[in-house]
């Protein structure tokens, strides 16, 4: 009991002491980060002289996407406990510091080898990037946590959208190791930032226990959210990296199957603005929900689309329809268990990025021998298993 009440006063003096919005914005750098990381590899390979530099057919495409998810997943599993033990800093800093590296590898790479190097460094910097965001916004707005972490949502969708944005509009300016090599040079900016700002202790600095860590897994619920998180990670990898392969092997430039991705990344960003707002007036499980019936029309459409328009209405759906998904799953996890938010949002993490390490590595199998569209079923399937895993999230918070 006395540590129960000894936490409670470490995170009022911490909250009343330590400012939120420079950590807030320090959290929204590392979402932009972690948006560059995962649209990388999904708008290089839109474009033909990419493939083409490297050497890769489909197959070996679906290889990075395994290895840069393999690294998320490493880096994940890894980084819950060191928040929980050393705090957020370190692993914050540790982390853009390997995306620096990664972006300069990417940006030398002229054969597969070396981008598969790139990648796995990518990701182990992204994984840790993504998880200490999160759950220090988790700590620093547990009165409001669903709408923050939609925004916090807002802009790894904005790093996102500004890898497309970028190599469709600046693409006769300057080359794509250009483009990496100034990515490169904002994830030291963001490094440094991270060094220079004061963070709120380690939260079980004195009180960690790898007993109750094992016990995390055994949480009442935590394996549905984590599930949720698993097919929704699959559905998102699948969609922002293989989106504009998927156009371009239609018949349509790359140029504009890379708008065309930039536009789901622009939907994404406004889903997760208006999710924010919805959150004020409807419960999180039934936003979930909503948002999984929303991602099944998506999947549809761009499926039976035979026009770019169709097309691209389908991927904006999804888009929108995504946005909400990952970010509220995180939020309602984090108003249950709210003790140990470093290692429970890692397994929440380390479950979900399994989902996006398999999702566009089959879709690269398949696509390899069947084609494109038939592998691009997957993502079908694994909506509709959004919305039979949040209809049972919600029935179990009715129960509650």
């Amino acid at each position: 009991m006395f540590a129960t009440y000894e936490r409670s006063l470490r995170r009022w003096i911490v909250n009343e002491t330590i400012a939120r919005r420079p950590l807030f914005a320090a959290s929204c750098a590392g979402l932009f980060l972690f948006g560059i990381v995962l649209a990388l590899l999904g708008t290089l390979f839109g474009l033909s002289e990419v493939r083409v530099r490297l050497g890769v057919n489909m197959a070996q495409q679906g290889d990075l996407f395994l290895l840069l998810y393999f690294g998320v997943f490493i880096a994940t599993v890894l980084a819950g406990p060191l928040i929980d033990r050393l705090g957020n800093k370190p692993v914050l800093a540790v982390s853009a510091l390997l995306v620096t590296a990664a972006l300069g590898g990417f940006a030398a790479s002229q054969s597969f080898r070396l981008a598969a190097a790139s990648a796995l460094l990518l990701g182990l910097g992204g994984g840790g990037l993504n998880t200490a965001a999160n759950v220090l916004v988790s700590d620093l707005y547990s009165e409001d946590r669903g709408t923050m972490l939609n925004v916090l949502g807002v802009f790894y969708g904005i790093g996102a959208l500004a890898i497309p944005l970028l190599a469709a509009g600046l693409e006769k300016l300057f080359s794509i190791p250009q483009l990496l090599a100034a990515a490169a040079g904002l994830a030291a900016l963001i490094l440094l930032a991270f060094l220079a700002l004061r963070f709120p202790p380690a939260s079980e600095a004195k009180g960690f226990s790898t007993g109750e860590l094992a016990q995390v897994v055994k949480y009442p619920g935590v394996l549905l959210l984590a599930f949720t998180l698993f097919f929704q990670s699959g559905n998102e990898a699948s969609i922002g990296g293989w989106t504009s392969s998927y156009i371009g092997a239609l018949g349509e430039s790359g140029r504009t199957a890379t708008w065309v991705l930039a536009g789901y990344w622009a939907a994404l960003i406004a889903g997760r603005l208006l999710a924010a707002r919805l959150l004020k007036f409807t419960g999180k499980a039934q936003l979930v929900f909503a948002s999984g019936v929303g991602s099944v029309i998506g999947c549809s459409v761009l499926l039976l689309a035979r026009t770019l328009v169709g097309m691209t209405a389908g991927v904006v759906i999804l888009g929108l329809s995504f946005s909400a998904i990952y970010p509220t799953t995180l939020a309602i996890a984090g108003d249950r268990y709210k003790r140990f938010a470093g290692s429970v949002f890692a397994l929440l993490f380390a479950i979900g990025i399994l989902g996006g390490m398999s999702f566009p590595w089959a879709i690269g199998q398949i696509g390899n021998s069947l084609g494109i569209r038939p592998a691009m079923m997957v993502p079908l399937g694994s909506t509709a298993m959004i919305c039979i895993l949040a209809a049972m999230v919600r029935a179990r918070e009715r129960k509650e």
